[in-house]
């Protein structure tokens, strides 16, 4: 078995490795203009591609594709092998409509019948 590719078979499975994941993955972050794709997310954190990606900190946003689906306050960064790996201090869903100050009940009819 080999053990040690060589690197012309190394750099294209990386490549088609990146190629995969843009395709099948339209998770990004974005930090004011600036927008970078995401390769992982998880509990406490998430990571993106090391090349094009800044140090983030501060309150960023995490979007699929146009919808929004996290507010994130980034704490840290730390680079690892082809990856910068963040953790966040809070991640908040983002509501899609108004808070409520009351108890809405289980079922709620589509529709009431006049008289």
């Amino acid at each position: 078995m080999i053990t040690v590719l060589p690197d012309a078979v190394r750099q294209g499975l990386e490549e088609a490795r990146k190629a995969a994941l843009k395709r099948k993955d339209r998770l990004s972050v974005h930090d004011g203009d600036a927008t970078y794709r995401l390769r992982r997310l998880w509990d406490g954190g998430f990571a993106l591609d090391l090349d094009g990606s800044e140090r983030l900190r501060g309150h960023v946003d995490i979007f699929d594709g146009p919808k929004h689906l996290y507010q994130c306050l980034v704490i840290s960064s730390v680079a690892e092998d082809n990856e910068r790996i963040f953790e966040f201090k809070w991640l908040t869903p983002v509501a899609s409509g108004p808070a409520a100050d009351f108890v809405r009940p289980d079922f709620v009819p589509a529709g009431l019948i006049g008289q």
